[in-house]
């Protein structure tokens, strides 16, 4: 009865309309991005007068009818390769750490166990796409909220916090030759065969094994040369800006190289002081940040397309929440989950639709609302993953979304 059941329980499960992207980059906006002042302006605000609405005036965009705040210039010009998700929404507020969480794996913080990222379910699901080069890489600063939860160790990320330096710990040092270190190795390599016969069943062992050997694999001096960002033309480096758009120009090479998912931090070296987190004066040079991601956002769009990769890459820019309308006591402006907007390009969709409506304030969502579980599943959709489908924390079935359904007039 219970093998039935469980068969039953599989053949009802809905199956959805599948993209064929076969990359993903994950922009990050660290602090919370405001849709009012970016992608969703309305009519112009005063902070003096504490009359609400958009900092900046708007522009006209390539998709008739959509317009965007006038420092995205230059991703205005080729919005048609976007999809603007207007209408976002969660119950997150105040606790910045949080509502990453949710963002980062479409899921509540739960007592028990503890959600892999999008990343991770992505490395899980789809492994790399090329040979020797890890399924994730992560460029900002490493915590459990992009981590692989109850997938374990084999599906983190590696990680470095700055393009010059390349990925932390991996690194051969310079005083230690070639032979040295393929002693060392076989060396390890029989206290890491024993270590795995004693411990036999132990998954902490396990994973950290894995680890081990994702790094000795990495090491090489091959996937070394993706993050020689110096081989590029001083033309494109400085078309794509400053050391974020630095890291969206290694993030085009680590795709070249096969690597699945990447997720790149706008939320280091802030122009502003203060970064996406906009609260009282922190607002004054929020233009600069704006500027800094439509330099990088749009080159990464042009130049994933001359290469031909744009249908098969797809970028995401996603934030914790948005800002509300109505400005602080510093000029500034607090939080507002229940409305606000992310950003899809190319990735095989059905670009150039803006989804979703909110009223004269971005503040409410007039007409089809999308929930995380829906913009997770979305993000699966398009890389070829059924958003239903079952991942085990050991015995215990998880459901890669949380009910999530695909933004259908995506997908053709």
């Amino acid at each position: 009865m219970g093998g039935s059941l469980r068969a039953s329980d599989e053949t009802s499960k809905p199956e959805f309309k599948l993209g064929k992207a076969e990359h993903c980059i994950f922009l990050w906006l660290g602090g919370g991005a405001g849709q009012i002042d970016t992608w969703d302006p309305k009519q112009l605000g005063d902070p003096q007068a504490k009359k609400p609405g958009s900092y900046y005036p708007a522009i006209d965009t390539a998709i008739p009818g959509t317009q965007v705040c006038e420092h995205l210039s230059k991703c205005a010009k080729v919005l048609d390769r976007f999809n603007i998700v207007r209408t976002v929404h969660h119950d997150v507020i105040d606790e910045h750490a949080a509502a990453t969480n949710r963002v980062h794996t479409g899921r509540p913080t739960s007592g028990t166990v503890v959600y892999p990222s999008v990343g991770s379910v992505i490395a899980h699901e789809r492994g790399a796409a090329g040979e020797g080069v890890p399924a994730y890489v992560l460029i900002g600063y490493p915590n459990v909220t992009r981590g692989p939860g109850f997938l374990g160790a084999k599906h983190s990320y590696i990680y470095l916090t700055e393009t010059g330096n390349g990925p932390s710990g991996i690194s051969r040092p310079a005083e230690i030759s070639a032979d040295r270190a393929a002693r060392r190795e076989q060396l390890l390599a029989r206290q890491r065969s024993e270590s795995l016969r004693r411990a036999s069943g132990d998954s902490l062992i396990t994973n950290y094994d894995a680890t081990i050997g994702e790094a000795l694999r990495l090491s090489g001096p091959e996937f070394k040369k993706i993050f020689e960002l110096h081989s590029e033309s001083a033309d494109l480096r400085n078309s794509y800006g400053g050391e974020f758009g630095q890291r969206c120009l290694l993030a085009r090479r680590l795709v070249e190289s096969g690597v699945r998912f990447i997720e790149v931090s706008h939320n280091l070296n802030f122009l502003n002081g203060t970064g996406w987190d906009v609260h009282n004066e922190g607002i004054k040079n929020q233009h600069e940040l704006i500027k800094e991601l439509d330099s990088a956002l749009a080159t990464l769009v042009i130049d994933l397309e001359q290469r031909k990769l744009l249908d098969k890459t797809l970028i995401v820019v996603a934030t914790e929440f948005g800002r509300p309308a109505g400005f602080d006591g510093g000029g500034g402006r607090g939080h507002h989950g229940k409305c606000y907007s992310m950003v899809l390009a190319g990735g095989g969709l059905n670009n150039g639709i803006t989804i979703g409506t909110t009223d004269e304030l971005a503040m409410k969502t007039l007409d089809r609302p999308v929930s995380i579980p829906d913009f997770h599943a979305t993000m699966y959709a398009a890389l070829g993953i059924q958003p239903r489908h079952e991942l085990y924390a050991g015995d215990r079935p998880v459901p890669i979304t949380d009910g999530g359904t695909p933004i259908a007039e995506l997908f053709s």
